[in-house]
């Protein structure tokens, strides 16, 4: 199976968390060993945002703070990448392409953003659209999706299974923005939305998760 794994910043960046930075590269070498491929893209976590929001006092572009953001989760992917050791891509990818070139040679592949404009969930949406991946597990800080943001509302409901049109109607952002934060960027919806593979959101802190996911038993969301 050929598995995309976008693993969110707030999950092992929001603060950096190296005891589960060293579970999610046992996971990863494990699922390689049981046959399957993997692309890992890692998100900039409040780091990013941090530096976004630097970005706006010093009154720089939102192109500038797309891209520092994209220099902080490739920091991130770096480090899962080190910890994994020769089963991973000797470098993080800077473009689709290269990702492409690094699963071809059998290669765990660990990337960060990719250019402005475009969040690291839209880049794990592209590398499923154009590997024609079989499952995309979105690790988040979230046991799955509500049906309305239970950061904000405590009476909010995790949605067991949605359609991408259900989906649209429960995002809060509908275009992108420097450090956008919501369960999945609304490019990324828009680009999963044509294809068919299937995506589960689940909580990112147990590790476990994803291999549910992978597995076919998904305890978080199913989309699609």
């Amino acid at each position: 199976m050929r598995i995309v794994l976008r693993i969110g910043g707030s999950v092992v960046a929001s603060p950096i968390n190296p005891d589960l930075i060293a579970d999610y590269a046992q996971l990863l070498n494990n699922l390689v060993a049981q046959g399957h491929e993997v692309v890992v893209v890692v998100g900039g976590g409040n780091l990013a945002r941090q530096f976004i929001s630097v970005a706006k006092e010093l009154g720089l572009s939102e192109e500038a703070q797309d891209e520092i953001a994209i220099s902080v989760s490739r920091l991130y992917a770096f480090v899962l990448l080190k910890k994994l050791g020769q089963r991973a891509s000797t470098t993080v990818p800077v473009t689709i392409e290269e990702a492409k070139r690094y699963l071809q040679d059998g290669k765990i592949v660990v990337m960060g953003g990719l250019k402005p404009g475009m969040t690291t969930d839209a880049v794990a949406a592209l590398i499923v659209d154009s590997t024609n991946a079989d499952l995309m597990v979105k690790a988040t800080d979230q046991d799955g999706v509500y049906d309305k943001d239970p950061r904000k509302h405590p009476d909010a409901a995790k949605l067991d299974r949605m359609s991408f049109q259900d989906l649209f109607k429960v995002l809060s952002e509908h275009k992108h923005k420097a450090g956008i934060h919501q369960i999945i960027d609304p490019e990324a919806a828009k680009i999963l939305a044509q294809g068919n593979t299937k995506v589960v959101v689940v909580n990112g802190f147990k590790p476990e998760n994803i291999l549910m996911a992978v597995r076919g038993k998904c305890n978080g969301t199913l989309i699609g």
